[in-house]
Formats: structure tokens, C-alpha cells, sequence
């Protein structure tokens, strides 16, 4: 998300902090480039006018044309602006007393059942809450059936279907559920239309009206672009949301919708959904994605993903084997699977500070997700032997595995490079010597842990 953005917001400000000093006309000659990406990045008209009004008299201010590092400062400005028209701060769910109704509302085919399945495992596994989730949408076949398998999948309970019944019948029998089974939190999932309509509208509003939800959350595909401020827009007039989840941000390289929505309608965006599984829901920290916009990376959000999805006793086991100076091939397929989970590659980088400026190189050099796939399969097709000890492996040996992963022996040749480059690191570890950079990082901004760049040569 917002790579478009990045890139030509990137160019400018590169430009500002070459210079040793600027004047007014500098910093407007900067600032009309500023308002050319916002509109190319499908940010609405009135915001972007609002924006680039809220930068200037700070921008032209004494103390930044004055100053030392101007170029930075105008960065920092444009930074904190990004954040007030983001949000402040990121803005929690309230629940309230329990069971907490959440009212989630939107268009047919913005993601909003598997969202609401995505919020239910959020709620669960982070807050601790006990969830219940129902589906009101009796209109689109298999909605309830739909709700009910992500359910299963995701190990949260779902309102038993009952043939026949209409959308207030639903939520009252999810609530009167929810009171007897001591739920702290209840998800409708409202039906949806092709299009903003009275009959959309009338009954959301009849279901809101009904269970007073502590929350009624839109959930709009940032993929529709300006599409998705007026859908905002519609929904806010008529039944005042709560809040607002973004969904498909990973598909969308110019995100104007995210800057737009929180002017538009006052209320603040909440979660981001970037990718399928139902674990890849995010909260949206105004503060961090300025960071990334503007290429100064979220190493914050990085870390806390670390936490949350990284095996502690995975991680102890490899750091008890770096200490004796041992790191095997299980060792680092335990790495890359460790990646995958971060968001891979591309979404490691993504958090990066500077990754932005060298996006062209990476991709040069084919360091993509696909790379991750391959060295499993590589690791794979070894016998238990081979990754215990990867010396074993002699040409013929080579030969085999290559074929059994269907590459060719160059990249069974360049992981066991790597793995004798990792292990070697791993050694030096072990005997209190300083984590030095992997090969071939020269440049990176500030050496990346083992694993980040498999089979970079």
C-alpha cells in the first residue's frame, strides 16, 4: 500500500534535502509536486486542498527556511500532517459491558464476512474475548454457510442457522445467545448490495436501531479507490459508523482512500486487512503509516508482529544452537518458515526504513517470496542425514535434490552457500563476537537479522 505514493513523495523530498538552503519558492515548487501525487494517489480533492494548506505557512515558517537541515524539517512537517489528517493515534474498539454488539456494515464484496471472521480471531487470541458471530445477510446464498466454515476454521463460535428467519429475528436470537453463553462480544454480519441502495440502508439501520452496537464498523475495499470515500460517506450519513476496516490494502499501490476517509467522515480507521489468511488483520497506527509513506519504515510494527506470531521456543532452541556454534539445515527452514509468517519478504522490507529508495535493486536481484518457496522445497527434498549435515552433500547428491525440487543445481548450490555463510555468522555468535552483516548487505540500513535475504549472492 501507498507505493505510488512513497516513490514520488520519495523524489521530492530527496530533492529538498540535497539543498543547503531553500527559499519560499523552493518549498512551492516542492509542495505542487506533493499535491500531484496525493491526487495521482486517488486522495479526494477537498482533503488534498486541506492538506497541502495545513503544510505550507509551516513549511515557509522562519525557523525552518533558517534552518541548518531544512529539507528535513519540511519532512518532519509533511510527516505530522500526514498523522493529523490519518488520525492522531490508532483508536481501539469499545466494547463496554458485555455481550458488545459489533455492527459490521458495507458493500457486497468488500470482504466484510471474512473480516468479521478475521476481527472474531483478533478479539480471541489478543484480547482474550470470548466471541460470537452471526450472519444476518439471508439474501446471498451460502452467506450464512460462508461464515459458519471460516468459523470452524478459525475456532469461533457461529449462531446455528435456522431456515427462514429474517435479519432482526437473527440478531435478536444472537443476542439472547450471547447473554445465555457469556460472550463478551457478538459480530453481525450484516448483507450487502452491488450498490448504495434504501434497501441496504433501511436495514441496517432497523438492525442497528435493535441491538444499539457498541461499534458499527464499515468494512471497504481500498482497492475501489475514490469509490470507497463515498461509500464511506453513504453509510456514515445514515447509520453514523464507529469506524472503518480497510480491506485488500496489499493489492493497492496508491492508498489515497486511507487519507481520505478520516476527513470525509470523522470516523477513524481502525484495522487494515492485507491478504487472505484469517491472521492478516492489522491496526492501523496513523503515526506508523506516515512512517511508511514518507520511507521512514515501521521497525515498531515489525517487532510486535515478531512477538505475536514468531515460536519463542522455536527461537530459544536456535539460540541454545548458536552458543554451541551449531546451525543445521531444519535450523534454517525454521528461519524461512519464521519469514513467511512476518508477511515474507515483501512484507519484512515493506517495514524497512530506506527500502523504498533501493525497491528497483531488490527486485533486480529477484528477492521475492518465490525465493522462500524454492529453498523449502530444496531443504525438503535432503534426507534427514544431508540436513543434519549439509557437508555430506557432494555433486551427485546435488543432482538429486535439485530434482527432486524441480530447480536446477545452481540454486541447490546458492542455499548451501548460504547456509555455510549463516553458519559461520552463527559460530562467530556463539563465541561473543558481534552479529556481523550478512553478505552481500552492504549499504542496508543497519544489517537485518539471519534469513531476511535468502540466496542473495
Amino acid at each position: 500500500m501507498f507505493e505510488s505514493l512513497q516513490s514520488r513523495l520519495g523524489g521530492v523530498f530527496d530533492r529538498l534535502r540535497g539543498r543547503g538552503a531553500l527559499t519560499e519558492a523552493d518549498v512551492d515548487a516542492a509542495l505542487g509536486e506533493v499535491r500531484t501525487a496525493l491526487i495521482e494517489a486517488d486522495v479526494a480533492l477537498p482533503v488534498v486542498k486541506d492538506f497541502i494548506e495545513k503544510v505550507r505557512p509551516r513549511a515557509i515558517g522562519e525557523n525552518v527556511i533558517r534552518s541548518v537541515t531544512p529539507g528535513q524539517q519540511v519532512v518532519k512537517i509533511v510527516h505530522d500532517v500526514l498523522v493529523e489528517t490519518l488520525g492522531e493515534k490508532n483508536e481501539a474498539l469499545s466494547l463496554g459491558s458485555p455481550p458488545a454488539p459489533i455492527l459490521m456494515v458495507g458493500l457486497q464484496g468488500s470482504g466484510k464476512t471474512t473480516t468479521s471472521a478475521k476481527l472474531g480471531l483478533l478479539l480471541q487470541t489478543r484480547d482474550k474475548k470470548k466471541v460470537l458471530m452471526a450472519s444476518l445477510d439471508t439474501t446471498r446464498p451460502a452467506a450464512m454457510e460462508q461464515l459458519k466454515i471460516l468459523g470452524e476454521q478459525a475456532g469461533i463460535a457461529t449462531l446455528p442457522i435456522l431456515a427462514g428467519q429474517g435479519p432482526l429475528d437473527i440478531a435478536r436470537r444472537a443476542m439472547a445467545s450471547a447473554k445465555v453463553g457469556g460472550y463478551d462480544a457478538v459480530i453481525l454480519d450484516t448483507a450487502g448490495r452491488q450498490h448504495v441502495d434504501e434497501q441496504l440502508m433501511g436495514e441496517v439501520a432497523s438492525v442497528k436501531a435493535l441491538v444499539n452496537p457498541h461499534e458499527t464498523l464499515l468494512v471497504a475495499d481500498s482497492l475501489t479507490g475514490q469509490d470507497a470515500v463515498n461509500i464511506a460517506k453513504s453509510f456514515n450519513d445514515r447509520v453514523k459508523i464507529t469506524g472503518i476496516i480497510l480491506t485488500r490494502v496489499d493489492g493497492d499501490g496508491r492508498g489515497g482512500a486511507a487519507l481520505s476517509m478520516r476527513t470525509v467522515t470523522g470516523a477513524p480507521i481502525k484495522f487494515l486487512g492485507a491478504g487472505e489468511k484469517l491472521d492478516a488483520l492489522e491496526a492501523f497506527h496513523p503515526d506508523r503509516v506516515a512512517g511508511r509513506i514518507l520511507d521512514m519504515g515501521d521497525v515498531v510494527s515489525l517487532v510486535e508482529k515478531a512477538a505475536e506470531t514468531l515460536d519463542k521456543a522455536e527461537a530459544e532452541k536456535i539460540a541454545a544452537k548458536m552458543k554451541k556454534g551449531s546451525f543445521d539445515m531444519d535450523d534454517l527452514a525454521t528461519q524461512l518458515n519464521q519469514m513467511k509468517k512476518l508477511g515474507g519478504m515483501k512484507g519484512v522490507l515493506g517495514m524497512l526504513p530506506g527500502v523504498g529508495k533501493i525497491k528497483g535493486q531488490l527486485e533486480a536481484a529477484g528477492l521475492d517470496d518465490k525465493v522462500i518457496t524454492r529453498q523449502e522445497a530444496i531443504i525438503q527434498s535432503m534426507t534427514k542425514k544431508e540436513r543434519r549435515d549439509p557437508d555430506i552433500i557432494n555433486g551427485s547428491r546435488r543432482k538429486r535434490i535439485a530434482a527432486g525440487a524441480g530447480v536446477d543445481v545452481s540454486d541447490v548450490n546458492k542455499l548451501l552457500k548460504m547456509h555455510r555463510q549463516m553458519a559461520d555468522m552463527m559460530k562467530k555468535m556463539g563465541k561473543g563476537g558481534r552479529m556481523p552483516m550478512m553478505p552481500g548487505m552492504g549499504g542496508m540500513p543497519g544489517g537485518l537479522p539471519p534469513g531476511i535475504f535468502p540466496g542473495r549472492r
